[in-house]
């Protein structure tokens, strides 16, 4: 199946802008939200000189804010004529040793990335059980396959939970006509993970966010991206020792 009809959040910018260029390539209707309107609007404009063909749909939206989650979809949905693909993308990278006095980061981070997108879940599959179809992708991150110390403490287990939500819906509707996709990326190049691990397990924008939207259209459950060497990492990260994890982290 094609879905024409797609929302992203944090669509301003890294991996969010650069899922709306490829599938605006692709002929895609888009409907765009992120904090930074202007980022936005300057995009919309970009993919409208490029694909005069489709429908770009901007709003700001801050999915902290849970409460005008399904208001602004329920806006870009009337807009576009409808959604068929909800992208949970928005997230942030912030992180503290635990107990050092930032909590405020590490907070910060559960809060974004797994509370707030668990608000977006909701008001997408709200709109998808209403037309008894649909397709939900959150995008996680390698960071979910082990608990990693440090900085990273929070942002792996927040998007451990992510992972663990998107299985769990996966099994419940493993029958009905609305899918579920979870995507791990591993190191792509963002400002996000500029200083996220060893530069040579670091892909470039363009190749990171062609794996991630190849795994979006097979509608894959899971999905490690780029594959190599990420798929095998995800076999190999559960076994380590912790004191190998240790050095990695």
């Amino acid at each position: 199946m094609t879905r024409r009809k797609i929302l992203i959040t944090g669509a301003s910018s890294g991996l969010g802008a650069g899922m709306a260029r490829e599938f605006a390539r692709r002929g895609r209707d888009l409907a765009l939200c992120a904090r930074r309107l202007p980022n936005l609007e300057q995009l919309r404009d970009e993919l409208r000189a490029a694909h005069p063909e489709i429908t770009v749909a901007v709003r700001a939206l801050d999915v902290d804010d849970h409460a005008a989650v399904p208001k602004v979809f329920g806006e870009l949905r009337d807009e576009l004529g409808g959604l068929d693909r909800v992208i949970v993308n928005a997230g942030i990278g912030k992180g503290a040793l635990i107990g050092t006095g930032r909590a405020d980061a590490n907070l910060a981070t559960a809060t974004t990335n797994f509370v707030s997108a668990l608000a977006q879940a909701e008001a997408a599959m709200s709109l998808f059980r209403a037309a008894d179809s649909g397709h939900l992708v959150l995008i996680s991150s390698m960071s979910a396959v082990r608990g990693l110390p440090g900085k990273k403490a929070a942002y792996s287990a927040s998007k451990a939970g992510l992972s663990a939500l998107g299985e769990g819906l996966a099994i419940e509707l493993r029958h009905s006509p609305i899918k579920v996709t979870t995507v791990q990326p591993g190191f792509i190049a963002t400002d996000m993970s500029s200083n996220a691990g060893d530069a040579k397990l670091v892909a470039p924008l363009d190749k990171g966010v062609a794996s991630m939207v190849a795994a979006i259209e097979r509608e894959a459950v899971r999905a490690c991206v780029p594959e190599w060497p990420w798929r095998v990492l995800d076999f190999v990260l559960p076994r380590l020792p912790r004191g190998i994890v240790a050095k990695l982290g």
